[in-house]
């Protein structure tokens, strides 16, 4: 059950209801992940701001695969859900990819490093080694692509675990952070 009031586009804030008129003519749709960051607009104005700038950041496929890594790591059911999901019709990544990803890995050897890059961080909470830093530059990573790596598991960090926080009604097909991939 929802801890957190999910609001409908009607019941949000004022400040927060142009943020998710925006957010539906991108998507199509307003994910309750939007909906409930946008009880508070600062916090849903600061996620669209980061989220946003984000993406330009590497390529959709290496995002994704990120995100499910990541959603993976921190036990989180929502983004592992929405992530597969994006994965499998956005990024076109297989399932059996997927599940690579789930484990902190990847099929294809450069997206490989970063998602291994990714977990680590996000286990070790940024703790990582002097060698897990080399392993990302040899796979061809520039610095600047290294912090862009870090920036996305900070905000899907902050994603999972608004949803774990919230218990989040999952609004995409479930899939389950304990089960196997």
């Amino acid at each position: 059950m929802t801890r957190i009031t999910i609001p409908t586009r009607d019941e949000a804030p004022e400040a927060s209801k142009p943020l998710l008129d925006a957010v539906h003519a991108q998507l199509g749709v307003v994910p309750n992940l939007f909906r409930l960051i946008a009880k508070s607009p600062a916090a849903l104005t600061a996620y669209l701001g980061f989220n946003g700038g984000l993406a330009k950041a590497l390529d959709v496929r290496t995002r994704e695969r990120i995100a499910i890594a990541v959603a993976q790591v921190n036990g989180c059911d929502y983004c592992l859900s929405a992530h597969t999901y994006l994965g499998l019709n956005l990024a076109k990544i297989s399932p059996e990819e997927i599940a690579l990803n789930r484990s902190g890995h990847s099929g294809d050897p450069k997206a490989d490093a970063a998602v291994a890059f990714a977990a680590k961080v996000a286990q070790e909470r940024g703790h990582v080694s002097d060698a897990d830093v080399s392993a990302v530059k040899l796979a061809g990573f520039t610095e600047a692509q290294i912090v862009e790596i870090v920036a996305l598991v900070a905000d899907n960090v902050f994603t999972n675990l608004l949803n774990e926080v919230a218990k989040t009604e999952i609004d995409f097909p479930v899939i389950h952070s304990a089960e196997a991939a």
